[in-house]
């Protein structure tokens, strides 16, 4: 019986995470595709938006590109120095998200992208970045030529579909957009909601445990280890059984 019960436990744990499968812990949905792949077995397959590799300059006066932090999370915004009231709000909350991480910097980069690149120069960056006391390495605050970074902010970050109010004249969203490793948007959550920023920040710890293109699951490996642990178990209840034994009839 004890031995049953022994072996029940891992694998009734087993099974229940077989049952749930990929809704034992529920993912971001991916938005934007490109269009539908079919394979070689004839099913077909989702072909999501990936953002390009886009390059700019940082507060630090450094180039850089998003393929610079590789395996990283991507929450990204838009913003400019001069923005008298929301900006500053945005860039408040943004600050909490990156103290929230501040033990793990290495699982998401914080990117705001100005959309009045002819004022904010890198010193104007630095400044505004210097004034939240924000840490340099995993928040940029960038700039670029204006085409470039509205072709991004329409063209690749979809902007202006996330939140239709926006001007594409003049970029000012209160959105904070969520990138996935693979550069695919995984949402967007209004800056000055307290309740989405809670999400945006649950978000980032779940796609922080989604198994990448070529990585074993989480389900996978228990199943290959499975069957050493209830072996192990047994081996070591029958040894502690046979021992039992022996030392009775000693002492009889």
């Amino acid at each position: 019986m004890v031995l049953f019960i022994a072996i029940l436990i891992p694998l009734a744990g087993y099974l229940i995470m077989v049952y749930f499968g990929d809704d034992f812990a529920r993912m971001p949905r991916r938005y934007f595709y490109d269009g539908v792949m079919t394979q070689s077995n004839g099913k077909t397959d989702t072909v999501w938006h990936k953002v390009k590799d886009m390059h700019f300059t940082n507060q630090l006066g450094k180039e850089v590109k998003l393929s610079d932090v590789k395996g990283k999370i991507l929450v990204v915004d838009f913003f400019f120095t001069r923005c008298p009231a929301i900006c500053p709000r945005l860039t408040h909350s943004m600050k909490k998200l990156q103290s929230a991480f501040a033990k793990n910097p290495d699982i998401v980069q914080f990117i705001s992208i100005s959309v009045d690149p002819v004022h904010d120069s890198v010193p104007n960056l630095r400044k505004f970045a210097d004034r939240f006391g924000v840490n340099h390495d995993n928040w940029w605050f960038v700039t670029g030529t204006k085409d470039s970074v509205y072709d991004f902010a329409i063209k690749e970050m979809k902007a202006n579909i996330a939140d239709p109010g926006i001007d594409t004249a003049f970029i000012h969203t209160e959105d904070f957009f969520l990138l996935d490793r693979e550069r695919i948007i995984r949402g967007w959550y209004n800056g000055l909601d307290s309740v989405r920023q809670s999400q945006l920040a649950h978000d980032i710890a779940t796609l922080n445990i989604e198994k990448q293109p070529g990585e074993s699951s989480v389900r996978s490996v228990i199943s290959s280890i499975l069957p050493i642990i209830i072996l192990a178990i047994g081996v070591v209840i029958l040894l502690s059984i046979l021992m039992n034994k022996y030392k009775r009839k000693s002492d009889g």
